[in-house]
């Protein structure tokens, strides 16, 4: 096996001294069935992308990444809730409100992102664990834990989700507080918004329950349970 990973395979990274020519002939000599993949000119990635994207370590960063979205996700005794808002924005414009921020890898598992914008949740089920839920940042660092909320309407999930969340909720309970607490974030944070997509994770994989428009549940919620009371329903 080695033998064979030695002859199909080339450097991790180039030798920054070498020539671009050099490069291209050492590339040019591989055999025709070895893998060649587009790897950045650079030795460390990770400190790359925190120099020059991390504006808390470096202010004068020439990429500053705005995390505007809102992702969830969180264990209890059955399973996993997953969700998600759907809005992407570029600035203060509204680029598409129908995103698929949950990426449904397999029966089993389900990841959540939003681009380049928002660390990734990675939520499925094991043999050993049982339902296990993750967090990756933009530098491979992997969390495991019960509760996660990433983006910039992260600060009102978490209202509801501090509020609320238990180990012990039962089903529909669970999905009714995945759900309520993006749309306290729609409703609060101007870059969330759209649509909720909500999962849940079970023993024996994932269910989805709804693409749901916003709008309407904001409505039903309020009109039903009193809330939002910031917001008139009546005409003047």
């Amino acid at each position: 096996m080695d033998t064979l990973v030695a002859q199909y395979s080339r450097p991790l990274f180039e030798n920054e001294g070498s020539s671009q020519e050099e490069q291209l002939e050492l590339i040019q000599t591989l055999p025709p069935l070895s893998l060649k993949f587009a790897l950045p000119p650079i030795a460390q990635p990770s400190a790359f992308l925190r120099a020059t994207t991390d504006d808390h370590s470096n202010p004068d960063c020439p990429i500053k990444i705005a995390h505007g979205t809102t992702t969830l996700a969180f264990r209890f005794k059955g399973g996993i809730i997953v969700a998600t808002d759907s809005r992407a924005t570029a600035g203060n414009w509204i680029a598409s409100q129908t995103v698929k921020k949950v990426i449904e890898i397999n029966n089993c598992l389900l990841g959540t992102m939003a681009g380049g914008a928002a660390g990734t949740m990675c939520a499925g089920v094991t043999p050993q664990e049982g339902p296990a839920l993750y967090y990756i940042d933009s530098d491979g660092t992997r969390l495991a834990g019960n509760l996660f909320c990433v983006g910039s309407g992260q600060t009102f999930a978490y209202g509801v989700l501090d509020a609320e969340y238990s180990y012990d909720l039962e089903d529909e309970a669970a999905l009714e507080l995945g759900r309520r607490s993006i749309l306290a974030a729609t409703h609060r944070d101007a870059y969330s918004g759209g649509f909720i997509n909500l999962y849940h994770v079970k023993e024996d994989g994932w269910v989805k329950h709804g693409f749901s428009d916003t709008n309407p549940i904001f409505w039903k919620t309020k009109l039903d349970k009193g809330e939002f009371s910031n917001v008139t329903s009546e005409l003047d």
